[in-house]
């Protein structure tokens, strides 16, 4: 084992009950095991509806008490001894999608869900309860991915490309429809439409499907929200933004403009499982087109079953992404083709420390 000086104690949100908000408390500091490794987070997502995870409102499972969190951008202070690739002071990206090593299909989100399986209940439960809205986290080796601190965080001046670890931290937004693009074979050239575009996940999705060469009708309500996503987003002469009118004709019409559609990339909120715009997107691709179906539906939704068959379209179902993906994905990031920050259009707009959670 290595390890950096650590102090005893630490600053963590602690959640004992979905029926009560959660609190600052001084914990002990986690320690090394082996397989895991010992993390200085530096900056942690929060994710936009995090307030109905952890009030309940979701009713996702998870045990408590806990340590929320998500993926983050995090320093390595402590490593066990068969660590082979990650040093000390590594820079990292921690990813939240902890599967057991010998089950990959238990697979949960640290400290937002324990997954669909009874092993994944227990890896959650047992072993990786606590996550990043702490100082220190201890996470599985696996899922901390060395960043290249170098490119990402050095000057231009030095062939660096200037971004910060809260710019850094916009990669776990990304990571998710990055898995669904890849997953469905998304090729420069291509044109895809994303819905809705105007939420988190799915502005993210407009950012990779550009980066990665495609055209990309944005679609969705909100049509101011697309008129700034089509003013901040690079690779503009690629873009165009389609607004949703919830009436299918209207809506194909308005697709169809744009001419032979390769892709429809859905990753819809629960509330929109009744919406329109699964249907029409559908209608609206080639023959042989494709589907990435990464919706959060808690409900089936109905599709055209005989435009599917005599099209030979494809659907494919994608929960969130691999871990190659994130090694993919940054090749992306670290040549400047998928720009973060501002060049990428999106800023950080609100930042909190631990000791000002406590107030």
């Amino acid at each position: 084992m290595s390890t950096t000086a650590l102090p005893d104690s630490m600053q963590a949100l602690i959640l004992n009950s979905t029926s009560e908000p959660p609190i600052v408390q001084t914990v002990p500091v986690p320690q090394v095991t082996p397989g895991t490794a010992i993390v200085r987070v530096l900056v942690a997502n929060i994710i936009s509806y995090t307030r109905h995870i952890y009030n309940g409102d979701r009713k996702y499972p998870f045990p408590t008490p806990l340590i929320p969190g998500s993926s983050a951008i995090g320093r390595i202070v402590s490593l066990p001894s068969d660590a082979t690739r990650l040093q000390l002071n590594d820079l990292v990206f921690i990813d939240c999608i902890v599967r057991s090593r010998d089950e990959p299909t238990d697979i949960f989100l640290a400290a937002i869900v324990e997954g669909g399986t009874p092993g994944s209940a227990k890896l959650m439960r047992d072993v990786y309860r606590d996550w990043t809205y702490a100082e220190y986290c201890r996470a599985p080796i696996e899922n901390l991915i060395p960043l290249n601190e170098r490119t990402l965080l050095g000057s231009p001046k030095e062939g660096g490309l200037g971004y910060t670890t809260h710019d850094l931290a916009y990669l776990a937004a990304i990571l998710v429809p990055y898995g669904g693009l890849r997953g469905i074979r998304l090729e420069a050239g291509e044109t895809v439409v994303v819905a809705p575009a105007t939420g988190p996940f799915g502005g993210a999705a407009v950012l990779c499907a550009l980066a990665m060469g495609a055209r990309v009708l944005a679609l969705g309500r909100n049509t101011a929200s697309l008129a700034k996503l089509k003013e901040r987003a690079p690779y503009t002469e690629r873009l165009y933004t389609v607004p949703l009118t919830n009436d299918p004709a209207t809506d194909l019409a308005a697709l169809q403009q744009y001419g032979e559609i390769d892709i429809f990339f859905d990753i819809g909120p629960p509330e929109a499982a009744k919406s329109t715009h699964i249907k029409t997107c559908i209608l609206s691709l080639r023959h042989g087109g494709r589907v990435s179906l990464m919706g959060g539906y808690h409900e089936d939704i109905p599709v055209p079953h005989r435009v599917i068959m005599h099209r030979n379209l494809t659907l494919k179902g994608k929960w969130m992404c691999e871990r190659d993906d994130i090694f993919a994905m940054l090749k992306l990031v670290e040549t400047g083709m998928l720009p973060l920050g501002k060049k990428g259009g999106v800023e950080v707009t609100a930042h909190s420390s631990m000791p000002a959670l406590s107030r």
